[in-house]
């Protein structure tokens, strides 16, 4: 620790405040003041939960106080919302003494927050107490330079903000454009129709395959059979995910109309959650895996170009579509006879070819500009602790 640098007890420095449990039939969504709970700390500014009851002005939170979780991932926040109450199981700092600034502690305090964490035990879920973060050994250097510290940190904070804001701006104008040109692509009107765009369901211009089916006894940890699932059709991209494989047992026979077949789409034909209904993969690849019970496969016919239907099945026309199949069930059944009837507009082949390569370009873009955002996010982080643990072992 550099010279100058004491180490104190938080105990000695400030003093931590409980939330206060009040009354859950009290709580509702619109009226009375906000109520802070272990959620809403994150984001910070606001809260899904209020609560219309009788309370102690000791704890309402005001914008500026900094706020503890104490269940399962244990950080400390600033709180930017209205003023709101202070519930249980989240916790306050508060009645720091002259040697310490709040900011200062704020910088610092998540490194001794994350080693208690990392090793806490729990049966359910992870509990901090007050006592333990009383107990923290925290640097306390000189008052001046707690304060220079906080100017360079609060200045180079707020730069990376701006970074990341950029970055994240520039990476939904990409997705915003693709989703636009997809759209005007797929919501034809009577203009189009008369360039020689035709409109007829489905049924007549794919063959549907159900997926494999098998017994709960056949998986094993590892096999050549390789099964693909619901979770392997990533939501956000519509590609495939491989990072969890299901394996079963090489004594299974897999029939070859059982296999993802390369310029197929795969789809999820049963979920517990509607955002997977209907989800599509494209197989660009003879991967030589399965596919199971709750997905099926599309092989279109020579009148469809793959890439177009599979770009077609990303659009907002298929979606409603599928939204309004699959209206209030818990657990989604998509059957082909329904699938069938949904109406896949069809340009000449030449046409969908020109489409395909304009679509691809647009994709490839936008997923370059998400590879450049995941990269400049992660070099941004990176960048905070670095300047963070130069800032509390005297090296900034």
């Amino acid at each position: 620790m550099k010279k100058g640098w004491n180490r104190q007890r938080l105990g000695d420095v400030l003093d931590v405040q409980n939330g206060y449990a009040f009354d859950s039939e009290r709580f509702n969504p619109t009226k009375g003041l906000p109520l802070i709970r272990i959620r809403s700390l994150k984001p910070g500014v606001e809260t899904e939960t209020r609560y219309d009851g009788e309370y102690d002005e000791k704890y309402i939170v005001r914008a500026g106080d900094l706020l503890i979780g104490m269940d399962g991932e244990f950080g400390c926040y600033e709180w930017k919302g209205e003023p709101s109450l202070l519930n249980q199981r989240v916790c306050r700092l508060q009645g720091f003494s002259g040697e310490l600034l709040p900011r200062f502690l704020f910088y610092g305090v998540n490194d001794y927050l994350k080693a208690i964490e990392d090793v806490t035990g729990y049966a359910t879920v992870k509990h901090l107490s007050s006592k333990q973060i009383l107990a923290i050994e925290f640097p306390v250097p000189p008052l001046a330079e707690q304060q220079r510290i906080v100017g360079v940190l609060d200045e180079a904070f707020a730069g990376l903000a701006t970074a990341q804001a950029h970055a994240a701006q520039n990476l939904q104008n990409a997705r915003a454009l693709f989703a636009s040109h997809l759209q005007s692509v797929f919501a034809l009107g009577a203009a189009e129709m008369k360039k020689g765009w035709t409109t007829k369901p489905l049924v007549e211009f794919c063959e549907f395959q159900r997926g494999l089916t098998y017994a709960k006894g056949d998986e094993v940890k590892s096999s050549s059979n390789v099964v693909l699932r619901a979770n392997n059709v990533d939501l956000a991209t519509n590609r495939l995910d491989f990072s969890e494989l299901k394996y079963i047992s090489d004594k299974v026979a897999v029939p070859a109309s059982k296999l993802v077949r390369p310029g197929s789409l795969l789809i999820c034909t049963a979920s517990g959650s509607k955002s997977h209904l209907g989800k599509v993969a494209f197989i660009d690849d003879d991967y030589g895996y399965a596919f199971g019970g709750f997905m099926g496969q599309l092989t279109p016919g020579q009148a469809l170009v793959p890439k177009f239907l599979f770009h077609m099945m990303t659009s907002e026309a298929y979606k409603e579509f599928i939204a309004a199949l699959s209206d209030g069930a818990n657990i989604n059944n998509l059957k082909f006879d329904d699938l069938g009837k949904f109406h896949v507009p069809v340009p000449p082949l030449a046409e969908q070819q020109r489409i395909v390569k304009e679509l691809d370009a647009l994709a490839a873009e936008t997923q370059r500009l998400t590879r450049l955002y995941e990269q400049k996010q992660a070099a941004l982080a990176a960048l905070k602790k670095s300047l963070l643990h130069q800032a509390f072992t005297g090296e900034l």
